[in-house]
């Protein structure tokens, strides 16, 4: 017995890694495999998996139901999340990379690797994910 719903929210994050590889390749003529499991950049993958989640537990239990109503909790907790906090982060990453990078002085050994700047994402990234997830969510409920 397969879990319909869990099995749609990966199928949709799944589907936003190789779109983010392929976007990655489209614009910056760089194949880069670490996008099929980095986070961050477009679309969101996250969002896509929450709003899949969402869009199937209407589907499996009804937009009245308990679950459905969790999920949908859950879902813009993680787009605001992605699109502010996360975000947030990626910009000081930047400019904490940027002050490393210019330190004149030696700098101690535990700072020698750089932050992670590409963390969170824009509005439209987080929106692209959660058409992505809700689009993944619909076929997928009308699969089962």
């Amino acid at each position: 017995m397969v879990n319909k719903i869990l099995l749609i929210s990966v199928t949709a994050w799944a589907i936003a890694q190789v779109l983010k590889l392929l976007i990655s390749v489209a614009v910056y003529r760089k194949f880069n495999i670490n996008y099929l499991i980095t986070s961050g950049g477009m679309p969101s993958s996250h969002s896509a998996l929450v709003c899949a989640c969402a869009t199937a537990a209407a589907f499996e239990a009804g937009l009245s139901s308990p679950v459905f109503a969790v999920a949908a909790v859950l879902a813009f907790i993680v787009m605001y999340d992605a699109a502010n906090v996360r975000r947030e982060t990626g910009e000081q990453a930047k400019v904490l990379n940027y002050i490393m990078r210019n330190w004149n002085e030696v700098r101690p050994e535990e700072f020698e690797d750089e932050l992670k700047e590409l963390i969170g994402h824009t509005p439209f990234q987080v929106a692209m994910g959660s058409v992505l997830g809700i689009a993944v969510g619909i076929v997928g409920g009308l699969a089962f």
